[in-house]
């Protein structure tokens, strides 16, 4: 955590921070969802409280905070009632452990100018080094698939504890889905692992980061005016992993184990109040994590070559606006956040159109397109990834 106070503190703070940025961004989705399928279907949306209907989302918490309590009768009350919390907490562990941002590196410092005026510490601090998330791990693409996978839990916890046969018929539709599709899923990535040859985010992150760089019979090419970003390796990884995302997060068309038209509302059925809410923050949480890996592995993380790299950025700020030390640092940071905000936004857009433009596919052709089509397709290209890599790394000379 931390080797005084000082940075204990600052990473404590980090870590509520973005998991309240996760948890706030839940309402200005469902906003954004009800305006864009309002807009994509010709009809107004929300529109009457406050401007924009931006308050009605206020409203909304208050109806879900006050409303009644309910369990049903016949339903395992402590299973009914962990299910939410079990659904929340996958989304959230996997989204602290993605860098939203290069780290920030502080040096020392006594002093912390606050405009007009100046704090004096009395001691010196640092120099620290911040990672721009929740939690630096080394093998984070490990974790947040371990993580996210617990979902699948949480719905079945939820079929079985509301004691209701829709409910139970969605939970096991959900759990075979992510069973299904966790498998395409998983394989779609290794060969990007294969191509970057490393588990960590920031690595991979960094070395998207630069041109376009490849070996061609043990020789290194370098196309300067492209980036080295992973779409361009792994175009039918990028496709599959796409594909499988809408079906771990249970969006639309892959939305089975929430059928209206056949189960009422599946696994949740018998919810409402703030434990409808809590399903709703980890679908959501789901949804910014399946965006925020299509953003880290095919398409730069929080770069953008050649305009917003940590070099670039930081030139910018110390050299074009004059400025040194620490607030270089945050700036930068801060940047290369707002790179990796603008890319995790249009997937997310990606996400809401989807789902009011295709229509849902029956059972047997979801799961036939996860064995038959998507399986069988990324088994392939990791094994044609391996067999390009040996072939183009080696000095056959």
């Amino acid at each position: 955590m931390g080797v005084d106070l000082f940075e204990i503190t600052v990473n404590l703070v980090k870590m509520i921070f973005i998991f309240v940025m996760m948890v706030n961004a839940v309402p200005l989705l469902v906003w954004v969802e009800r305006r864009g399928s309002a807009f994509i279907q010709n009809r107004y949306g929300p529109n009457r409280v406050g401007p924009l209907g931006l308050v009605q989302l206020l409203a909304d918490a208050v109806k879900f905070i006050f409303k009644e309590e309910f369990v049903p009768g016949k339903g395992h009350r402590l299973v009914f009632y962990l299910a939410p919390v079990v659904a929340l907490i996958p989304g959230a562990l996997a989204f602290a452990a993605i860098p939203l941002s290069m780290p920030i590196e502080l040096g020392e410092f006594s002093q912390i100018p606050l405009g007009l005026f100046t704090i004096d510490l009395g001691e010196t601090y640092g120099p620290y080094r911040f990672a721009f998330q929740g939690y630096e791990i080394g093998i984070g693409i490990v974790f947040v698939l371990g993580v996210s996978s617990l979902a699948a839990y949480a719905l079945l916890m939820a079929g079985w504890g509301s004691a209701n046969k829709y409910s139970l018929y969605g939970a096991l539709r959900a759990s075979a889905q992510t069973i299904s599709y966790e498998l395409a899923l998983g394989l779609s990535l290794v060969g990007i692992l294969l191509l970057f040859n490393t588990f960590n985010f920031k690595e991979i992150v960094e070395i998207q980061s630069q041109a376009l760089t490849f070996s061609f019979l043990g020789s290194q090419m370098t196309v300067p005016y492209l980036p080295n970003w992973g779409i361009i390796y792994q175009p039918v990884g990028a496709i599959i992993f796409f594909a499988a995302m809408f079906a771990e997060t249970n969006r639309l068309p892959f939305d089975l184990p929430e059928a209206e038209a056949e189960l009422v509302a599946g696994y949740h059925t018998e919810y409402g109040g703030i434990k409808m809410n809590m399903f709703y923050i980890g679908e959501y949480g789901h949804m910014l994590v399946a965006s925020a890996l299509m953003v880290t592995f095919y398409f730069g993380g929080y770069t953008l070559y050649p305009f917003f790299t940590p070099e670039t950025v930081n030139q910018f700020w110390s050299e074009t606006m004059g400025l040194t030390g620490n607030p270089v640092a945050l700036l930068s940071s801060l940047s290369l956040h707002l790179v990796f905000m603008v890319k995790l936004v249009i997937f997310l857009w990606v996400f809401i159109h989807v789902r009011w433009t295709l229509p849902r596919f029956r059972y047997d052709q979801l799961m036939d397109l996860g064995w038959k089509t998507m399986l069988p397709w990324a088994l392939a290209n990791t094994i044609l990834t391996a067999v390009v890599i040996l072939i183009m790394r080696a000095a056959w000379s």
